[in-house]
């Protein structure tokens, strides 16, 4: 109850003022991000599906479908913009806690930022600064030594129905009471696993959405006077005790709460696929550009990879040939072969066309895993690729650190050129003046008045 009423305080004491410098600038680039890479998932499969039934649904017109040109109940309008931010797995990760919190936390802001009306820059950078960091904590405190992706949970999923609900109460100004209600609301509904990634479902990618709606309506109803459980985190019924059996690290979740935002950690992608695969893209592309290495000169590919990444790997059938664009966003063997066939790793690589190109099904059925236990970690495993030439050589690399990473971070500009990038790919172009004046905004977010004058400039009709 301790450790639940500390984060809860948190959530409604702390000041924009109290938020360091380093973590208001990673925010900006969260924000930045999401708002661009929902723009590249604005047309990806299952996206129109629920923007139609959003329609169905009908209701008051509060919040924006990024791209659509349509305003829908907010909890809607946060469910579909997360499922776009997730959609191509090209979303910030944490990759100690092993979650995606700004497909939730940023969509969950502006959606109730625009219900309510007029939130200034500063609420919104430090709703979601904080939701962020709830988020990763609650991550982080699973860490108990083993791979959590064995547990079988989608972190960004479970934890993201709290870190939405906070968010959201946060911008709805709930006091501590209402508030903790919010949290033990968001908890009852805390749902999501990895059986969607075994199968390539779309479910994968609507995770994130899920929370956020639930966020949104847990927040609301706590904000009328609906209850909820108090003690949601380390009850005898609560979430650590019940979805993990009390196997966590209570600490985790406090350790130098209000001075260390676990924001400043996230990495940001540089290729739109799970992230556990991109040490195994930057061993690639690093090994085919230093030794100029052809497709057409490879005899064999070895991926050595930790026990973590193994769910990547196998069946190897379906990860040499992917069924549907999910598999192969969650998939080692593809993306090797895509940088090797390619040497470089794009969206419409992800996509039904570009995974039924035969250059690089031709590299991916060369590709063998092979499990190292050297290479087993609580969270993002490194990854090692060695490339057999038909002339007898041999070529190994192994990354560590991989790219957007915090010790190999992308820079702001980084994230611009990612934006625009990503603009580029949504179905119907948004005009370059707003996507100019987004970024603008972005950049001096803590002196906007409005904060949801962003959103508005990516949902034209």
């Amino acid at each position: 109850m301790d450790t639940t009423l500390s984060l809860m305080r948190n959530m409604v004491r702390t000041r924009y003022e109290d938020i360091p410098e380093q973590a208001i600038a990673v925010t900006k680039k969260q924000i930045l991000d999401c708002v661009g890479v929902a723009l590249a998932g604005s047309s990806a499969e299952g996206v129109r599906e629920l923007v139609d039934l959003s329609r169905e649904w009908g209701g008051r017109e509060q919040s924006s479908v990024i791209y659509h040109g349509i305003k829908v109940p907010a909890p809607n309008a946060a469910q579909i913009n997360a499922t776009m931010t997730h959609a191509l797995d090209f979303d910030d990760t944490h990759d100690t806690a092993v979650m995606h919190p700004g497909a939730v936390t940023v969509t969950t802001g502006f959606a109730t930022a625009e219900r309510q009306g007029m939130i200034r820059g500063k609420a919104l950078l430090l709703a979601v600064a904080l939701g962020t960091d709830l988020m990763c904590r609650l991550g982080l405190a699973t860490n108990t030594g083993a791979s959590r992706l064995k547990a079988g949970w989608h972190f960004t999923a479970i934890f993201g129905f709290l870190g939405a609900a906070a968010v959201a109460g946060r911008i709805l100004d709930l006091d501590e009471d209402r508030m903790m209600h919010a949290l033990g609301i968001a908890y009852h509904q805390s749902a999501g696993n990895g059986q969607c990634v075994i199968d390539g479902a779309l479910t994968k990618r609507m995770g994130p959405g899920f929370a956020a709606k639930g966020g949104i309506t847990a927040a609301l109803m706590a904000e009328k006077g609906i209850t909820g459980a108090k003690n949601c985190l380390e009850g005898e019924m609560g979430l650590y005790n019940l979805y993990y059996r009390g196997a966590y690290n209570p600490q985790e979740l406090t350790a130098e709460l209000g001075k260390r935002y676990e924001g400043i950690n996230l990495s940001f992608k540089p290729y739109p696929s799970c992230r556990a695969t991109h040490p195994f893209i930057d061993a690639a592309l690093a090994l085919v550009n230093e030794h100029d290495i052809r497709a057409d000169e490879v005899d064999r590919i070895v991926v050595f990879h930790g026990e973590g990444a193994k769910i990547l790997c196998e069946p190897l059938e379906t990860r040499r040939r992917p069924r549907n664009p999910v598999d192969s966003q969650f998939n080692i063997p593809w993306v090797v072969a895509v940088a090797i066939a390619k040497r470089q790793v794009a969206i419409h690589d992800f996509t039904e066309a570009g995974i039924r190109d035969e250059a690089v099904l031709e590299v991916s059925g060369k590709i063998t895993p092979r499990f190292d236990e050297s290479l087993k970690r609580p969270a993002l495993e490194p990854g090692r690729v060695e490339i057999k030439t038909k002339n007898g050589k041999v070529f190994s690399y192994q990354v560590d650190d991989p790219s957007g990473s915090p010790a190999n971070p992308m820079t702001f500009d980084d994230c611009v050129r990612k934006f625009f990038d990503c603009a580029s790919h949504a179905a119907r172009q948004i005009p370059k003046d707003h996507l100019d004046r987004v970024v603008e905004m972005v950049g001096r977010l803590e002196r906007v008045d409005d904060a949801t004058e962003v959103i508005g400039l990516v949902n034209t009709p």
